[in-house]
């Protein structure tokens, strides 16, 4: 599982700062296996079947995908986006956002066609939904020739 050092696990202090501890603290990260709890408990809570499924089983390929990390940056920038995540989720607050830019022009080129693939899949299932006469995309048939299976 992703590995933690003490170093990691440490707050700021608001000692010094300019703020004069009149902010609130940032909300501490929560260790890998809470965090992953917390997840599947809101998507239990607070989502659809369907979508549940698929939330459940992406959140445990990339915890999966993000088991050996070491890097603390990556470690930290993981786990502060699910956590955000989880928040908003819990707070249904997730529902008609758009996605930030800046995070878009961050990801690689699989996450994009992950992201694409995610997108064309609701869209699927809102059209089938709404629209009774909706055909769900289909692969073209394979194209036959004149003649074939005559004797």
């Amino acid at each position: 599982m992703l590995r933690f050092t003490p170093r990691l696990l440490a707050r700021p202090s608001s000692v010094g700062t300019q703020s004069g501890g009149l902010r609130p603290p940032p909300l501490a990260l929560l260790p890998p296996i809470p965090l992953y709890r917390r997840l599947l408990r809101a998507h239990r809570t607070y989502l659809p079947p369907e979508m549940r499924l698929l939330g459940d089983s992406y959140i445990k390929s990339e915890f999966r995908a993000h088991r050996d990390v070491e890097n603390p940056v990556h470690i930290v920038g993981f786990l502060s986006e699910w956590q955000t995540y989880a928040q908003r989720v819990e707070g249904e607050a997730w529902r008609g956002e758009k996605l930030d830019m800046g995070k878009l022009d961050k990801m690689s080129d699989q996450q994009l066609g992950q992201l694409h693939e995610l997108m064309s899949a609701i869209r699927e299932k809102e059209l089938g939904e709404n629209d009774p006469e909706y055909l769900p995309h289909q692969p073209p048939a394979p194209p036959t020739t004149e003649g074939e299976g005559r004797g």
